[in-house]
């Protein structure tokens, strides 16, 4: 666990043979009003439930989970996370809040050669990723959790519902699978996926002043978010 900044906690995915999403948690402790972005894999809820309480957090401080999009390396553990933690809400984009509720998987396995494959390796069953989605997020929305301000940017491209948070206040920007502190981006040909929005995101979240930067894999970024999120896209949009 890393603290990036006072009430933002930074805790490493735990990759296998496929990758699993970092977990972030927001929220000032005396707020009793914590938020978990993007649990992970399938498999992983145990594990990371015992992480977080080593970090001293009251589990029935954690009021939801909120997810940057519902890849299984990010939503996998989710009910994990809702069996022990009690009235846990899901806060989910409206565009993919509706397949997790009617039970369409083509937004979590992202193909059927890879549901497949999945399905049989964590002996998953269809339907096990059917939820109520408790607050449907839009573009725009300012969500106020935990003593910050996080504004929803949608970005679609590595997914039709993918979101980065913004907190302007302390320049931190949580991009998902959108842009990587590394010089990478995410995928773009999974269901749903659309290189030319990827673009158009890319571009957008180039425009923020933010000075750190919390992907969903791989390394942070604790300075110079903007100047490497727009060295990436530069890379990147000849192959989009």
């Amino acid at each position: 666990m890393q603290e990036v900044i006072k009430g933002i906690l930074f805790f490493h995915g735990e990759d296998e043979y496929i990758p699993d999403s970092h977990l972030y948690i927001i929220g000032k402790p005396k707020s009793k009003d914590l938020s978990i972005i993007d649990p992970g894999l399938v498999g992983k809820g145990k594990r990371k439930l015992e992480r977080i309480k080593e970090a001293n957090i009251e589990l029935n401080d954690i009021k939801r989970i909120i997810l940057t999009h519902t890849h299984l390396d990010h939503i996998g553990c989710t009910r994990e996370f809702m069996e022990v933690i009690p009235n846990l809400k899901l806060w989910v984009h409206e565009s993919e809040a509706e397949f997790l509720e009617t039970g369409d998987e083509r937004i979590v396995y992202g193909s059927e050669m890879f549901a497949g494959m999945i399905g049989y390796q964590y002996n998953l069953k269809r339907g096990d990723f059917k939820f109520s989605v408790d607050k449907k997020l839009k573009k725009g929305d300012i969500l106020e959790i935990g003593g910050f301000s996080f504004e929803v940017i949608h970005v679609p491209g590595h997914s039709m519902g993918s979101i980065a948070l913004f907190d302007k206040e302390n320049k931190v920007l949580i991009s998902g699978d959108t842009v990587y502190a590394d010089y990478g981006i995410g995928r773009v040909d999974l269901f749903s996926a659309d290189p030319a929005e990827m673009k158009k995101s890319l571009y957008k979240l180039g425009e923020l002043n933010s000075e750190i930067l919390l992907p969903g894999h791989n390394r942070i970024l604790l300075s110079g978010a903007k100047k490497a999120i727009n060295e990436t896209t530069k890379q990147w949009i000849p192959y989009l």
